[in-house]
Protein backbone atom coordinates (compact mmCIF):
# COMPACT_ATOMS: atom_id res chain seq x y z
CA UNK A 1 0.00 0.00 0.00
CA UNK A 2 2.18 3.17 -1.46
CA UNK A 3 2.04 6.56 0.49
CA UNK A 4 2.34 10.35 -1.47
CA UNK A 5 2.44 13.39 -0.18
CA UNK A 6 2.23 16.80 -2.04
CA UNK A 7 3.88 19.23 -0.50
CA UNK A 8 3.61 22.55 -2.69
CA UNK A 9 3.50 26.02 -2.59
CA UNK A 10 0.18 27.62 -2.03
CA UNK A 11 0.45 29.85 -5.00
CA UNK A 12 0.53 26.73 -6.88
CA UNK A 13 -3.35 26.14 -8.31
CA UNK A 14 -3.32 23.00 -8.42
CA UNK A 15 -6.27 20.26 -8.06
CA UNK A 16 -4.64 18.38 -5.04
CA UNK A 17 -7.00 15.25 -4.93
CA UNK A 18 -6.90 14.92 -8.49
CA UNK A 19 -3.79 14.78 -8.31
CA UNK A 20 -2.88 11.95 -6.18
CA UNK A 21 -5.89 9.94 -7.69
CA UNK A 22 -3.70 9.90 -10.78
CA UNK A 23 -0.03 9.02 -9.05
CA UNK A 24 -2.83 6.32 -7.81
CA UNK A 25 -3.99 5.26 -11.04
CA UNK A 26 0.32 5.38 -12.25
CA UNK A 27 1.40 2.90 -9.75
CA UNK A 28 -1.33 0.86 -10.66
CA UNK A 29 -0.54 0.58 -14.62
CA UNK A 30 3.08 -0.51 -13.44
CA UNK A 31 1.90 -2.50 -10.84
CA UNK A 32 -1.91 -3.65 -10.35
CA UNK A 33 -0.65 -5.94 -6.95
CA UNK A 34 0.41 -1.97 -5.05
CA UNK A 35 -3.04 -1.47 -3.98
CA UNK A 36 -4.57 1.71 -2.90
CA UNK A 37 -2.30 4.61 -2.44
CA UNK A 38 -3.24 6.82 0.82
CA UNK A 39 -2.14 10.78 0.31
CA UNK A 40 -1.92 13.62 2.05
CA UNK A 41 -1.53 17.31 0.29
CA UNK A 42 0.10 19.79 2.18
CA UNK A 43 0.05 23.53 0.57
CA UNK A 44 2.76 26.13 2.28
CA UNK A 45 1.48 29.18 3.13
CA UNK A 46 4.95 30.44 3.96
CA UNK A 47 7.38 29.36 1.28
CA UNK A 48 10.63 30.58 -0.84
CA UNK A 49 10.19 29.73 -4.67
CA UNK A 50 7.40 28.28 -6.05
CA UNK A 51 7.80 24.29 -6.03
CA UNK A 52 6.09 21.38 -5.37
CA UNK A 53 7.31 18.33 -3.52
CA UNK A 54 5.89 14.95 -4.35
CA UNK A 55 7.64 11.93 -1.56
CA UNK A 56 6.40 8.41 -2.36
CA UNK A 57 6.77 5.54 -0.41
CA UNK A 58 6.21 1.75 -1.29
CA UNK A 59 7.04 -1.28 0.73
CA UNK A 60 10.68 -2.93 -0.98
CA UNK A 61 9.34 -5.52 -3.11
CA UNK A 62 12.02 -7.80 -5.22
CA UNK A 63 10.01 -7.47 -8.77
CA UNK A 64 10.44 -2.81 -7.56
CA UNK A 65 14.11 -2.73 -9.22
CA UNK A 66 15.79 -0.45 -11.19
CA UNK A 67 13.83 -1.56 -14.40
CA UNK A 68 10.66 -0.76 -12.38
CA UNK A 69 11.92 2.03 -10.99
CA UNK A 70 12.94 4.41 -13.75
CA UNK A 71 9.56 4.20 -15.97
CA UNK A 72 7.44 4.49 -13.12
CA UNK A 73 9.48 7.77 -12.42
CA UNK A 74 9.01 8.67 -15.46
CA UNK A 75 5.64 8.34 -15.85
CA UNK A 76 4.83 9.68 -12.59
CA UNK A 77 6.65 13.02 -13.66
CA UNK A 78 4.62 13.50 -16.66
CA UNK A 79 1.19 12.73 -15.39
CA UNK A 80 1.70 15.25 -12.48
CA UNK A 81 3.45 17.44 -14.36
CA UNK A 82 0.26 17.92 -16.85
CA UNK A 83 -1.33 18.27 -13.87
CA UNK A 84 0.33 21.65 -12.78
CA UNK A 85 -0.45 24.11 -14.91
CA UNK A 86 1.92 27.53 -13.77
CA UNK A 87 6.08 27.08 -13.89
CA UNK A 88 7.15 26.00 -10.36
CA UNK A 89 10.54 23.99 -9.40
CA UNK A 90 9.62 20.25 -9.09
CA UNK A 91 11.00 17.39 -7.02
CA UNK A 92 9.87 13.99 -7.16
CA UNK A 93 11.21 11.20 -4.89
CA UNK A 94 9.93 7.35 -4.31
CA UNK A 95 11.17 5.85 -1.18
CA UNK A 96 11.34 2.19 -0.92
CA UNK A 97 10.45 0.84 2.98
CA UNK A 98 13.16 -1.01 5.00
CA UNK A 99 12.78 -4.00 7.49
CA UNK A 100 11.50 -2.84 10.13
CA UNK A 101 8.25 -0.99 8.67
CA UNK A 102 4.47 -2.44 9.02
CA UNK A 103 1.73 -1.24 6.95
CA UNK A 104 -2.22 -2.66 7.84
CA UNK A 105 -5.38 -1.43 8.25
CA UNK A 106 -6.49 -0.78 11.71
CA UNK A 107 -10.49 -1.62 12.30
CA UNK A 108 -11.28 0.74 15.55
CA UNK A 109 -12.75 0.01 18.50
Amino acid sequence: MPHADLKYSANLTVDAPAILAKIEAVIQSHDSGAGECKGRAYPADLFHHTHMLVDIAMLNKPHRDAAFMAPLMADLEAAIKAMIPQKCYFSLGIKLSDDYYVTNTHQGG
